[in-house]
Formats: C-alpha cells, structure tokens, sequence
C-alpha cells in the first residue's frame, strides 16, 4: 500500500484520521533492515521485542496495520483452553531471562506475538505467570446467550457451542460461526487478556484441508492450531488496541463486516477464516519477570 495512502472504508469519512498518531503502521510497514534497527531501542530495555513472525486473522480494511495472533486452542475434557508456549531461559543483552516460545504448526510460536497495545507488561503474560489457560466467559459479554448462560469466570466449554451450524443474532447471516468473549491467563487481581472465540463450519474445512488458505505459510499453524471447528485469538486492535467484535455491532454491515470481525472504533475488519503470515516488532516485556533470579521479580 503507498504511504499516502490508508484503509479506512470511503463512507466512514474518517480517511486520514489520526493517521499514524500511534506509529502502529509505520511499524508494520518497516522492512527487515529498518525493524532489525528498531530492535537495538526495544530489545535491551526488556526481555524479548523486536521482529516477530506471527500468524493473525487477517486485516481487511480499515487503518489497523496488521491482523490480531491466533492463540492455538487446547480442549480438555471438554473445556477450551489456549495453548501458553513451553518456558526457557536464554541471554539477552548479557542476562539470562526466561521466556516462553516453541515450535508449533511450523512456526515458532511465542508471548512476544502477543507483546502490543501495552499487553506486553500485562502479568499473564509473563513466561511463569501462575494462571492457567483456560478460557473464561467475561462478566459482560455482548452475546445475549453467553450472558444468559455464563458467569463471569466460568470455562467456556465445547458443549456450550453445539448449536453452532444454525446459531445467529441477527446481524448477518446464521451459521457462520458462534462467537463468545473470553478473558486468558487472567485470574485474580491482573489484567485482562482479552480473547474472542468463534466456533464455525468455515474453520472446519479449512482444518480438514477442503479449503486453501491466501497464505500458504498460515495452513500448517491453522490446522494444528484450531480444533474441533474453534479459533480463538487476543482481541486487541492493532491500530488503536480497541476491543473488535464478530456480531456484536448492526451497524458493521453498512461496511460489509456484518460476517466479519469488526472495530467500531475506526472501522477496522478483519476476516477470521482468512489467517495469514506476518511480522511486526514486538515491544520488550519488562526485565523482572516470573520472579526468578536472573531478571526475576
């Protein structure tokens, strides 16, 4: 995409609008010599940042720079979790600090896909954060059947989508996909990871190799890390860290996003049945982290 120019839907009328106020689309627009130069600012003031490869759904129109990271999914007896990367310790910047990454779908799956929007400092995401994975209904949620069947902080559970081929709430069309608003890694008095989970027959096919995805280097990561019809990734825009939603606003449809996930802060869109590959640079976690001795708290 040229410089002058941006994504934001013709009719919204906001083209141009705090353009490039965060820097979030410079970012993502830095090659790999401008973000490797980058990484000598973030990567010594913490632990990790700098050039990450990721897979996101993607971004489809509007200002956000780049898709939002799929977090693999885990069931448990029934119980959806996100899969947390294996913890180590390696040097950075001459400390030994511990991170979590490993290798996964073909990919070297890691916090740092997560480290954006000031989620980089949030305690569940620190490597050893003691929480676990399981993904938990919001006290809130935008659905009128998660909040007739859910309190806040309860697993969300495979059964709780079986309807999920015919389910709609009349903004698009029904049987895309059943949605719910999650929080991750976030028990007790931290921060909230704020994750969106769809359920669909549209992930199904994709899993099950009936359909290719635009980007060939996003099928392996998507079909190990979707199950039984379910996708989930962290809900933070990457333009201005808004909350999106899949069929949570009317109004997406007078920019065809009534099937697709929606930012009504700035008309963001983003296709969930299309993830593709990119890289951005990750901000640094804070040195102190999952309180051991090297670089701990």
């Amino acid at each position: 995409m040229p410089l002058d120019e941006d994504k934001y839907p013709k009719e919204t009328g906001r083209r141009r609008f705090v353009k490039g106020v965060v820097g979030s689309a410079t970012l993502a627009s830095v090659g790999v010599g401008g973000a490797a130069a980058l990484d000598t600012v973030t990567s010594p003031t913490g632990v990790g940042g700098g050039i990450t490869q990721f897979v996101g759904i993607e971004n489809t129109d509007g200002p956000a720079p780049r898709g939002m990271p799929i977090i693999p999914i885990q069931i448990e007896n029934g119980e959806l979790k996100g899969m947390w990367p294996s913890v180590q310790e390696e040097t950075q910047g001459g400390q030994t600090v511990k991170v979590a990454k490993e290798q996964f779908g073909g990919m070297e799956y890691s916090n740092a896909w997560f480290q954006y929007c000031g989620v980089q400092n949030y305690e569940g995401l620190a490597p050893e954060a003691d929480q676990d994975n399981f993904f938990r209904s919001i006290g809130s949620p935008n659905f009128e059947w998660q909040a007739e069947a859910k309190e806040g902080g309860e697993k969300l559970l495979v059964s709780d989508f079986d309807d999920y081929e015919e389910w709609g709430n009349g903004i698009g069309a029904d049987g895309v996909g059943k949605p719910a608003e999650a929080r991750w890694r976030s028990e007790g008095d931290v921060q909230t990871l704020t994750v969106q989970i769809i359920r669909s027959t549209k992930v199904e096919e994709i899993a099950n190799g009936n359909v290719e995805l635009d980007d060939p280097n996003a099928q392996e990561f998507f079909q190990a890390a979707t199950d039984q019809g379910f996708i989930a990734w962290l809900n933070k825009c990457t333009h201005f860290c808004c909350v999106p939603g899949f069929k949570t606003q009317t109004g997406s449809a007078k920019f065809g996003a009534e099937n697709d996930v929606y930012c009504q802060c700035h008309q963001s869109i983003y296709d969930p049945f299309n993830p593709v590959s990119s890289q951005f640079v990750a901000l640094p976690r804070p040195e102190s982290d999952g309180g051991s001795e090297e670089g701990g708290e």
